[in-house]
């Protein structure tokens, strides 16, 4: 297959994820969620939209041209796929594949049928890509490797893949910097950024960056419509317990009835919990962000008014 072949077979699947019947997601919602219960209808359905959108013929085409067509030797590249939001692996399977190499994948147990189920989705769409994708066990045969984890186990694969080319990607959490002016809707489209997949992703907002004596009681009124996320079993069970935590060791919070708010120097926050912390002036804004650059993965103000971060831009929650 060449690049052309590879590409368009891309872009017929994008087409193919934004025409799935309603029992056909009905059916793949179902079964997603059996594989791991965090993976509901409105989770997977997001996941799906955002590939379809990815996928979409001109701008896919204007980002896939900005990169050589053929490798000069195309190599077996083994990925360690996350599974902590569904389908988070993709991009890495669309990366190695539309690059010209050969896929070798080890997907997490918690999103093995929904990688599983994009790839036969793709191999029906263009059967050649089955020699070009392998769900493998051990990645022994790999001449390049790509591995996502946690701090821990990424010392692990800088070990273990010493001696190949490699991509290591560690914890990183997300950040939201207020200011005390946000609108109420600016603020509900951080709710968001706070609880889509629950939180679980590297792009969730896990700690809020506030002016000292910022009050909260704004934030979480409009917060108030992500409650439905205590629907989630899960969820609610974190909630419960991190509440739980807190009264018995006196930490001070903020409560909502289905977030905690804590201050604390910690960047990475429990599923149902938010850590804050405060700033001074932007003098001081930008050297606490400075010091924590290499865990951040992105970071989210109302309109972006602060240099390199991204807006809140959606404005409720989903339905």
């Amino acid at each position: 297959m060449n690049h052309t072949e590879r590409l368009a077979s891309f872009i017929a699947l994008g087409q193919r994820l934004r025409h799935l019947t309603e029992d056909e997601k009905a059916d793949l919602f179902s079964r997603a969620r059996n594989n791991n219960s965090w993976f509901d209808a409105p989770n997977v359905a997001s996941a799906l939209d955002g590939i379809a959108r990815l996928l979409e013929e001109d701008s896919f085409r204007t980002w896939a041209n900005r990169y050589p067509a053929e490798p000069p030797t195309p190599r077996a590249v083994g990925v360690v796929m996350a599974g902590n939001i569904p389908l988070v692996g993709f991009h890495d399977l669309l990366c190695v594949v539309l690059s010209g190499h050969n896929l070798l994948a080890k997907p997490s147990s918690d999103d093995k049928f929904l990688m599983h189920w994009i790839v036969d989705e793709l191999t029906r769409i263009e059967p050649r890509m089955a020699e070009r994708i392998t769900f493998v066990e051990r990645l022994n045969a790999a001449d390049a490797f790509i591995a996502t984890g946690s701090d821990n186990t990424g010392r692990y694969f800088e070990y273990y893949f010493r001696h190949k080319p490699n991509l290591i990607r560690r914890n990183r959490t997300s950040l939201g910097i207020l200011t005390g002016q946000e609108t109420p809707e600016e603020l509900a489209a951080l709710g968001a950024d706070i609880f889509q997949y629950y939180g679980l992703g590297c792009r969730n907002v896990s700690k809020l960056l506030v002016p000292k004596d910022y009050r909260f009681d704004k934030l979480l009124d409009n917060l108030q419509p992500w409650e439905r996320v205590l629907e989630q079993n899960r969820y609610q069970n974190n909630y419960d317990y991190n509440k739980s935590i807190l009264l018995v060791n006196r930490v001070p919070h903020l409560d909502n009835g289905f977030v905690l708010l804590t201050e604390s120097a910690q960047l990475v926050s429990p599923i149902s919990v938010v850590h804050y912390g405060t700033y001074r002036d932007e003098a001081d804004l930008q050297q606490q962000l400075a010091q924590v650059a290499e865990q951040t993965q992105c970071l989210v103000s109302a309109g972006g008014f602060f240099r390199a971060v991204s807006p809140l831009a959606r404005p409720s929650a989903p339905a």
